[in-house]
């Protein structure tokens, strides 16, 4: 039987959860919910700067994202799943 279900915590979920053109708005409501009133975004673009390691134990999600508020702001988002050093 197939599952119906994945993992948000790999990097196959995170991808599929955050990083894909369909899930744009999804993630656009999630951010939206973390700024506030004057920042809320309406449009995005993905940036995927990442390249793969040879191993899966190097392997990491991250995405920059480009955002445009309500009031033109623009700005640049960073989404990760990755352990890094000092950042919390």
């Amino acid at each position: 039987m197939i599952s119906k279900y994945f993992n948000p915590y790999t990097d196959f979920g995170f991808k599929k959860l955050f990083g894909e053109e369909a899930s744009k708005d999804l993630l656009v409501d999630f951010l939206n919910q973390l700024l506030p009133p004057q920042h809320q975004i309406v449009q995005l673009n993905f940036k995927k700067p990442e390249n793969l390691p040879e191993t899966t134990d190097e392997r990491r999600s991250v995405f920059d994202i480009y955002c445009e508020s309500v009031t033109s702001e623009r700005f640049i988002v960073e989404m990760q799943k990755a352990k890094i050093h000092f950042y919390f």
